[in-house]
């Protein structure tokens, strides 16, 4: 049996508002049957993710995060992605790993900020200078087109040469100053501890928190997810499993009653900015099942590029 191996050639055909239109899209159908395993060795992750939703097929993801891969000249994040049939659960095709992983992170947040930031944002500071923080730049520019950009890192030189590669964007090493006049925060740190504190909001904002993704990993404090009306893409992949939510919940910080609405949530209207001058916050948790949409999207444009070959 043969089966296609789409590889990062297909990026040019990909369009980020088709994306999030997609992943909405795609939230109207069952919900999705989710399954995560994290192994952890000092500093580094292995985590796999399974998810099923009825009527799209199948996907296994397997991410190895190498923090200080760097340092070597490689990519901290690392995996395979399988994508199998609905219908047979046939293998169904081999999808580049860091393709998947850049579309869906930063399509997942970018839909969050389409429902949550105020539709005539124009500052936009990106907390962390990798490849998320460039991925987001691109993502935000397909829907706030008018926007400058800001660039804050812990390495003021890695700030300095990611705001110098990307149009409209400056560095800078003051970050409470840039988070206070801006109206989207987007966080994508490998932060322990927070980094973004909630005396520095300003009514009106929006934040995409990205970066934590183990339950040792925070990017906001505690007064700021008090402060802020909750969102998540999926609480059954934030809730129990992320530092960022599953820390205060378990010292009461929150509640799981503040969590207001998740993307399943979308068709019913409660995932929508509470008022003008509210504060939003969404985690975005990734997860298999926005795998799974991505690459059903992705695949959707490479039959298209096979058809007009």
């Amino acid at each position: 049996m043969t089966f296609p191996i789409i590889s990062a050639d297909i990026e040019p055909h990909l369009n980020w508002r088709e994306l999030t239109a997609a992943i909405e899209q795609a939230h109207r159908l069952p919900k999705a049957e989710i399954s995560d395993s994290f192994l952890y060795r000092r500093g580094d992750t292995l985590l796999s993710r399974a998810a099923w939703i009825d009527g799209m097929g199948a996907l296994v993801k397997t991410a190895s995060i190498f923090p200080d891969n760097p340092s070597q000249g490689l990519p901290s994040v690392n995996g395979g992605v399988s994508l199998f049939s609905d219908t047979d659960g046939t293998l169904q095709a081999m999808v580049d790993f860091h393709l998947v992983t850049k579309w869906k992170t930063a399509g997942d947040s970018l839909l969050a900020a389409q429902y949550l930031a105020r539709p005539d944002s124009r500052n936009i500071t990106l907390v962390g200078a990798g490849a998320v923080a460039r991925s987001m730049h691109s993502a935000y520019r397909a829907v706030f087109p008018d926007a400058s950009f800001t660039v804050w890192s812990r390495r003021s030189d890695t700030a300095a040469e990611l705001a110098a590669e990307l149009p409209d964007a400056v560095a800078t090493q003051d970050l409470e100053q840039a988070v206070a006049q801006a109206d989207i925060i987007c966080t994508a740190t490998m932060s322990t501890t927070p980094v973004i504190f909630g005396e520095w909001l300003q009514p009106g904002q929006h934040l995409d928190l990205i970066g934590a993704y183990r339950p040792d990993m925070r990017e906001v404090d505690d007064i700021a997810l008090q402060r802020a009306a909750l969102f998540v893409d999926s609480r059954d992949t934030t809730l129990d499993h992320i530092g960022e939510l599953k820390d205060p919940l378990s010292r009461n910080v929150i509640d799981r009653s503040n969590i207001q609405a998740d993307y399943y949530d979308m068709a019913s209207g409660l995932f929508k900015r509470p008022s003008p001058d509210a504060i939003t916050i969404c985690k975005n948790g990734g997860g298999a099942h926005l795998d799974l949409m991505t690459c059903h999207y992705i695949m959707s444009k490479w039959h298209e590029r096979i058809v007009d070959c």
